[in-house]
């Protein structure tokens, strides 16, 4: 594999049908800021924990994602 590969479609990122950028794309449509920022990065990690990081990027995942419930919590707290 050569380096444009790596940075345009690395293994990683293109298991299955689908490449995660699309995946996030579709995913976060409709999602603002902070929201849309966790929840595709919480994708990103989940995409690619069986391929490059294993357990750290399930961790990396969790972290967004309590970033996000928590959030959204102190959103709906100030409602």
């Amino acid at each position: 594999m050569n380096a444009e590969d790596m940075v345009n479609h690395p293994p990683h990122y293109t298991q299955g049908d689908i490449e995660c950028i699309d995946a996030i794309k579709a995913a976060t449509k409709g999602l603002n800021g902070f929201e849309g920022y966790c929840t595709g990065n919480a994708i990103k990690y989940l995409w690619r924990w069986k391929y490059k990081s294993g357990v750290e990027d399930l961790k990396k995942a969790d972290w967004y994602i309590r970033k996000l419930i928590s959030g959204h919590l102190n959103d709906n707290s100030r409602s």
